[in-house]
C-alpha cells in the first residue's frame, strides 16, 4: 500500500474528531499530511543581545536577578522582572502571564523569546521556558503551519512528526536520478523530513528547493503529457482552406495586418491544417487586433466546409462581433448568426434549424450556445473570448458539440510568462504584442480627490467637443466597511453637475436587458456620460468615447485598471484615462505609479502579478490558476521554467514511456488520469 492510499486516521494520535478537522484542510491521507508544508519557521535559536537590533524578535538565555513585580489592570496584568544575559542587564515583561510570578526565582536560568527594545533594554516576552524543566523549542527552528479550528500548532507539529516516524521509510523517490544529479537535489525522504524538522535554515532551504522543483516538475509533467497526447491523437479536423483563399480575405480587409498579426495567423493556420485538435491561447493587449485573427480562423473553417462558433461573455459584445464579422464576411457569402438569451421564440427556432442544417456558417453568442437544444451540422472551430470568464465545464460543453473541433481561446488580459506557463501550460500560446497602425496611445493621469472640480471641467470639455466619457466606481451602493464612491450616488451627483447632458447608469444588479439598453444608448451617442461599475471592463467598443475616469482607483488591481483604460482610444481622437485615488498604502501608490509610467499591458500584468499574487490576478477561481503547496510561481519562476523544459524534454523521449526508471512518473500520470495505460506507443 502506498502513502496516498493510507487514511490519515492510521497515524497514531489522530482521532475521528481530529480526522474530520484535518479533512477541512484537504488532508485525507498520510501522503497529504506529510506534504502539508509549513509556510514559515519560528527561529528559537539562541542569540546574543550584543548582536540584536531594535525591534528584532530574538531568543536569549538569561538568569533571573530581580524580584518579579505584578501589576493588574482589571482582568489584565503586567509582569516584569530584572534579568541578566552576558553581563547585559535588562527587563523582561509579560502580559497576562501572572501565574509565572511564583516561578521567577532569583538565580534560576530562563530562556526568553520576544521583541527586543534596545533603547529601553526591555524584552516583551511572547514565550518562555525553564531549562531545568526540559525544553521543547529553544535552540531550534520550529515550523509554522496554516491551522484553525481545534488543530493547534503544537498538535500538527507532533502529528506530522509521528507520521514521519511511522511511515518515513515508505516515502518513495519519484524523480529520476538524472534530474537529482543535474540540480544536486536532496533525496525525497530526507527533504520531507528536513522541511518539517530542519536543523538549521540552510538545511531547510535545501529541502524546500528540492520540494519546490518536484511540485513544479510534476505539475508541468501533467501539462506536457496532456499536450503530447493531444498532438499524438490525430483525431481533429484537418482544415483545407488554401493560401490563395486566405490571402483574398486578408486583402479585402480595410487595413493592413501588423507583423505580429501575420505571425500569429500563420501559427493558427498551421494548427488548423494539422490533424490534431488545436488548443491555442491567443493573448494580446487591449486593441491589438485579436478579433481579426479570430475572423481569419473562422473564415478558414468555413472555406474548409465546416462551421465556427464564437462564444463571448456578454450580449452586447456578441452583437458587436456579429456586426463586425458580418461586414467582413458579407462579400464572401458567409452567413453569421447571433444566439443569446434575448433571441427567443420563432426567431430562435429558425436560427437553431438553420444552424443544424448548415445554412448558418458562423454563430456568435453567449452561454446560450451551450444549451442542450443547440446542434451544428459540422462544428470544426470554437473561439472563446475572455475565457477566464467561462467555467471549464462551459467551454468543454461547447467543444463537445463538434467532432473534436479546434479551439482558439482569446484574452485581452495580457498574461505574464509565469501564468502562461502554469494556468495555460497545456495550450500553445500566441501573443499579439504590437499595436495596429494608427492606434493612438492613451494619456494617463493620477489625481487626488481634492482635484475633482478640475476633473469635472475635463469631462465637460470633452463632451462639449462631441465626445463621450466613462466614470467608473467600485461599488453599487453605500457600504459601511469601505469608504468608496458608489455608482448610484455618483450618478445623481453627475446629473446635477451636467444638467444639459444625458447621464447613464450601468451596474451588475441590473438585468441583462437593462444593461443592453443603457449600453446601446451610449454606443449610439444618446448618453454622453456613463456612470458604471466594472461591467464595462470587457469588450465594449465605443469609438467616440475618449475619456475614462476611475474613482477610488487604488481599490482595483492593475490589470483591471488597464482593461478599463482600454475602453477608450478606439477612435481617431486623442484619449485620456484619469485615476482618482488617495492611496494610503505603498502598494496602492505603486499601482498608480505603474499605470502612469506605462501603457504596455504585459508590463502592467507582470507588476500586477508581483503586487497581488496569482490567486487574485484574474479575480476568479475558475481561471485555472493552480494553488501550489510549497512553490510560489512569482519567486520560483526560474525553477518553473526549468521544470517546464525538463518535463517537455522527457515526455518527448521514447525512453520515458518504456524505461522502469520512469515508472513512478508514469504511475503519477495514471493517478492524475492523464494516462490510461502503462505505455504509449
Amino acid at each position: 500500500m502506498e502513502l496516498h492510499e493510507i487514511p490519515v486516521r492510521q497515524v497514531s494520535g489522530v482521532s475521528a474528531l481530529k480526522e474530520g478537522e484535518l479533512h477541512a484542510f484537504g488532508v485525507f491521507t498520510v501522503n497529504d499530511l506529510i506534504e502539508y508544508y509549513p509556510y514559515r519557521y519560528e527561529d528559537y535559536r539562541l542569540r546574543s543581545l550584543t548582536e540584536a537590533k531594535d525591534g528584532d524578535k530574538i531568543t536569549v538565555q538569561a538568569k533571573i536577578i530581580g524580584v518579579p513585580v505584578l501589576q493588574r489592570y482589571g482582568k489584565k496584568s503586567r509582569l516584569t522582572c530584572k534579568m541578566v544575559a552576558e553581563d547585559w542587564m535588562f527587563t523582561a515583561t509579560w502580559f497576562n502571564r501572572h501565574f509565572l510570578r511564583e516561578e521567577l526565582t532569583a538565580g534560576r536560568d530562563i530562556i526568553l523569546t520576544g521583541k527586543w527594545d534596545l533603547r529601553r533594554s526591555q524584552l516583551t516576552v511572547s514565550e518562555s521556558e525553564f531549562p531545568d524543566k526540559g525544553t521543547l523549542r529553544s535552540g531550534s527552528l520550529q515550523p509554522v503551519y496554516s491551522v484553525g479550528g481545534k488543530i493547534t500548532q503544537a498538535w500538527i507539529r507532533k502529528t506530522i512528526g509521528q507520521a514521519l516516524r511511522q511511515y518515513g521509510e515508505m516515502i518513495p523517490e519519484n524523480l529520476p536520478g538524472e534530474l537529482l544529479k543535474k540540480y544536486d537535489l536532496m533525496p525525497r525522504r530526507r527533504a520531507i523530513q528536513c522541511i518539517h524538522q530542519p536543523t538549521d535554515s540552510e538545511e531547510g532551504g535545501w529541502a524546500r528547493r528540492r520540494m519546490v522543483y518536484e511540485e513544479l516538475f510534476l505539475f508541468q509533467l501533467k501539462l506536457q503529457a496532456y499536450r503530447a497526447m493531444n498532438h499524438e491523437r490525430q483525431d481533429g479536423v484537418s482544415h483545407g482552406a488554401t493560401n490563395s483563399e486566405i490571402r483574398e480575405f486578408v486583402r479585402s480587409l480595410p487595413f493592413e495586418l501588423t507583423d505580429a498579426q501575420k505571425r500569429v495567423e500563420l501559427e493558427i493556420l498551421k494548427d488548423m491544417r494539422s490533424s490534431y485538435c488545436m488548443n491555442r491561447l491567443l493573448q494580446g493587449d487591449v486593441g491589438s487586433g485579436k478579433t481579426v485573427i479570430a475572423a481569419i480562423a473562422l473564415f478558414a473553417a468555413v472555406k474548409s466546409g465546416h462551421q465556427g462558433a464564437f462564444m463571448v461573455p456578454t450580449e452586447i459584445l456578441a452583437e458587436q462581433h456579429v456586426r463586425s464579422l458580418t461586414r467582413m464576411f458579407e462579400p464572401f457569402g458567409i452567413q453569421v448568426g447571433l444566439l443569446t438569451g434575448s433571441v427567443t421564440g420563432r426567431k430562435r427556432k429558425d436560427l437553431l434549424a438553420s444552424l443544424q442544417m448548415g445554412l448558418i456558417d458562423i454563430v456568435v453568442g453567449t452561454h446560450a450556445l451551450i444549451q442542450e437544444d443547440v446542434f451544428f451540422r459540422s462544428l470544426s472551430l470554437v473561439v472563446t473570448d475572455e475565457q477566464h470568464r467561462f467555467g471549464v465545464n462551459q467551454r468543454s460543453i461547447l467543444r463537445r458539440k463538434g467532432f473534436s473541433p479546434d479551439v482558439l481561446t482569446m484574452t485581452a488580459t495580457p498574461i505574464p510568462r509565469t501564468l502562461a506557463i502554469t494556468a495555460f501550460g497545456d495550450m500553445d500560446v500566441s501573443t499579439l504584442s504590437e499595436r495596429p497602425k494608427g492606434r493612438k496611445p492613451i494619456t494617463t493621469y493620477w489625481v487626488k480627490h481634492s482635484m475633482m472640480d478640475r476633473v469635472l471641467g475635463f469631462i465637460s470639455g470633452e463632451i462639449s467637443q462631441g465626445r463621450q466619457a466613462y466614470l467608473i466606481c467600485p461599488l453599487i451602493e453605500e457600504s459601511d466597511k469601505l469608504d468608496v464612491q458608489n455608482a448610484i450616488d455618483l450618478y445623481v451627483a453627475m446629473q446635477q453637475a451636467f444638467p444639459d447632458y444625458k447621464v447613464g447608469l450601468l451596474h451588475g444588479r441590473m438585468t441583462s436587458a437593462e444593461k443592453d439598453e443603457v449600453m446601446r444608448a451610449f454606443y449610439d451617442g444618446e448618453v454622453q456620460l456613463l456612470v458604471s461599475t466594472t461591467v464595462v471592463e470587457v469588450g465594449v467598443d465605443v469609438p467616440n468615447a475618449t475619456l475614462m475616469i476611475v474613482m477610488d482607483a487604488d481599490r482595483f488591481g492593475l490589470s483591471q485598471l488597464h482593461q478599463l483604460r482600454g475602453r477608450v482610444g478606439r477612435g481617431e481622437h486623442a484619449s485620456y484615462c484619469v485615476l482618482i485615488a488617495d492611496p494610503k498604502s505603498e502598494v496602492g501608490q505603486e499601482r498608480m505609479k505603474v499605470m502612469t509610467d506605462t501603457d504596455d499591458g504585459f508590463e502592467v500584468a507582470r507588476r500586477d502579478l508581483e503586487l497581488r499574487g496569482p490567486g487574485d490576478f484574474f479575480g476568479t477561481k475558475q481561471s485555472g490558476v493552480p494553488e501550489f503547496r510549497i512553490a510560489d510561481m512569482v519567486s520560483d519562476f526560474a525553477v518553473l521554467e526549468a521544470a517546464r523544459d525538463d518535463a517537455a524534454r522527457l515526455v518527448g523521449e521514447r525512453v520515458f514511456w518504456t524505461s522502469p526508471e520512469y515508472g513512478p512518473l508514469r504511475s503519477y500520470l495514471q493517478r492524475e488520469q492523464i494516462l490510461q495505460g502503462e505505455i504509449i506507443d
